[in-house]
């Protein structure tokens, strides 16, 4: 979806004229750059490895944002615990306590309402599992994402367009923007001014 509405064209500092595919292509690119699908509320899944001793992951996707009709960010979360992984220090009494229960390799669905959430860092803690044992896997289901399109998003947006009309490689007379002529000027239609405004919504973890 285009991230600045025709109405307001003009109003950012876009000509009258400006055409519906120099935002389709401008949002388009601010989505590649987020790595996101799309800056509104999207559903995401997430499995994360707990450092040894920690009971905190981070999420990947800010800000946390509850979808349409729903009371928390989260969605789901499933936890597990395995064996240790290597240069990891076993505790062998608990180890026994948790094969004794068939624990390794399970997933639990874990009460979201139990898990403590940072909604400035989308950084989540975990409780300790009822045997005492601290989990090491994590899979978390949760949405991230704007409700509205605040100024800085559509200011990104319209930088992004002058940049590209600018660009007297990419100012032609046509209805359909290319692809890969998008991508092969990408750099120097995202810079550091839309990258600043852009950078609450990167995703900070990938792969």
């Amino acid at each position: 979806m285009g991230y600045l509405l025709p109405a307001e064209y003009v109003q950012y500092g876009l000509t009258a004229e400006t055409t519906d595919d120099w935002i389709m292509m401008a949002s388009a690119l601010m989505e590649s750059y987020c790595q996101r699908p799309s800056l509104l509320v999207t559903q995401y899944v997430e499995r994360m490895r707990l450092t040894a001793g920690s009971q905190t992951v981070r999420l990947s996707y800010r800000p946390l944002a509850p979808a349409a009709g729903a009371t928390s960010a989260l969605v789901g979360v499933q936890v597990r615990y395995g064996r240790p992984r290597r240069g990891e220090l076993p505790d062998p009494y608990r180890a026994q306590i948790a094969w004794a229960f068939s624990v390794p390799g399970s997933w639990n669905a874990l009460d979201i309402n139990s898990v403590d959430i940072n909604q400035t860092t989308a950084e989540l803690t975990f409780p300790m599992n009822f045997l005492g044992l601290d989990y090491n896997e994590v899979e978390v289901t949760y949405t991230s994402g704007l409700t509205t399109i605040p100024d800085a998003v559509k200011i990104a947006c319209v930088q992004i367009v002058k940049n590209a009309q600018a660009t007297p490689a990419m100012n032609i007379k046509s209805n359909r923007m290319d692809t890969m002529q998008i991508q092969y000027f990408s750099s120097s239609l995202i810079d550091p001014q839309v990258q600043a405004l852009l950078r609450p919504y990167l995703a900070e973890r990938l792969g």
